[in-house]
């Protein structure tokens, strides 16, 4: 039989308390429920929309969002309007601590079909144009030979 903390204890004279069940902590005074109730009415209720007389009320938040900006290669054309763009990131491995290359690819749209296969391009995340397309291509860096 394998021998478990509750068992142990029991072998070694303790009562082990049931499963889940905890002493129930003493209840606190009424006098002092009462006590944080008249505390609580007697502060000033905030002004309508939320905002106090020291803070003013906040703007409206800017609809303006961070860009995300990757470097790539074009590995495929096939598709109309569409390219493949691999990005290369390293990243150090966790246990060994060696740098290792990892290939992320994306499908980017190009609205001019000017990209061609070996080109660096510069891509940048947009509203989500397709099932797989989340991303639009800025410019070209450099051409392929």
């Amino acid at each position: 039989m394998a021998r478990t903390k509750e068992t142990k204890q029991q072998t070694e004279g303790g009562a082990a308390p049931a499963a889940g069940r905890t002493a129930a902590p003493p209840e606190a005074p009424a006098a002092a429920a009462t006590e944080a109730v008249s505390s609580t009415s007697a502060t000033p209720a905030p002004a309508a929309g939320g905002a106090t007389a020291a803070t003013p009320p906040k703007p409206a938040a800017s609809t303006a969002r961070r860009v995300q900006v990757k470097v790539g290669r074009v590995v495929s054309n096939k598709m109309q309007k569409t390219v493949i763009v691999t990005v290369e990131n390293t990243t150090t491995h966790r246990l060994y601590h060696r740098y290792m290359k990892k290939t992320s690819k994306f499908a980017a749209h190009d609205a001019e079909s000017r990209c061609k296969v070996g080109d660096t391009v510069e891509i940048v995340s947009s509203r989500p144009l397709s099932k797989s397309k989340r991303w639009r291509v800025r410019e070209v860096l450099k051409r392929a030979q």
